[in-house]
């Protein structure tokens, strides 16, 4: 084995995926982030296994640009945690087959409550697809692993997605540094940011 190579070919693949994903982005993606805008709850992203992980990053990514958003396990959902949904929250599920039971069940969840929904899925004839009212759809050639089994690139489309809709928002948004800062004030990019704002004041005063 060539752990050069098999790394090289593992890049590839998911950056030609992106790649594909970027170019065949259309009008589904302003009616999703309007879809955010103009609710007047939360994001809720809910998902299970590795779709669960990403969902996870979605909504942290969400809330730290500006976007309040929580993540709610799938399996969970049927088991009393839906009851943080609102019919004003917007709720974003994760599937990437559209056909996960667990995933599913929320959905017929969030549609009695009256929320929203936004698929995140590669298969826009899945009932999840189909029970959304905007469905964000990708395509891909094979999972990065030897076996084509292990959610890698199909994770890191999913995971893409979710960051465009942060960026969207954030940027119509207009979140400033100084808003990061409030939300991120810790780390070596909250020392950046402190400084970075208290150039600004200082520059305004």
């Amino acid at each position: 084995m060539d752990v050069r190579q098999t790394v090289r070919q593992s890049l590839a693949l998911e950056a030609a995926a992106l790649q594909r994903l970027a170019e065949q982005a259309g009008e589904q993606y302003e009616q999703a982030v309007e879809l955010i805008r103009r609710a007047t709850g939360k994001v809720v992203v809910v998902g299970i296994g590795k779709s669960g992980h990403v969902g996870r990053k979605i909504a942290a990514s969400l809330s730290s640009t500006g976007t309040p958003a929580f993540f709610v396990h799938a399996a969970e959902s049927v088991h009393g945690d839906s009851g943080m949904i609102e019919a004003r929250d917007v709720v974003i599920l994760l599937s990437n087959s559209g056909e996960t039971a667990e995933v599913l069940n929320a959905l017929a969840i969030v549609k009695r409550i009256g929320a929203p929904r936004i698929a995140i899925t590669k298969n826009a004839q899945s009932t999840l697809a189909l029970g959304s009212d905007v469905a964000l759809t990708y395509g891909y050639e094979k999972e990065a692993d030897h076996l084509g089994l292990a959610p890698t690139t199909s994770a890191l489309l999913q995971l893409a997605i979710g960051d465009a809709l942060a960026v969207a928002l954030c940027e119509l948004k207009q979140f400033t540094n100084a808003d990061f800062h409030l939300y991120h004030p810790g780390g070596s990019l909250g020392k950046q940011l402190a400084a970075d704002v208290s150039t600004k004041e200082e520059q305004g005063a």
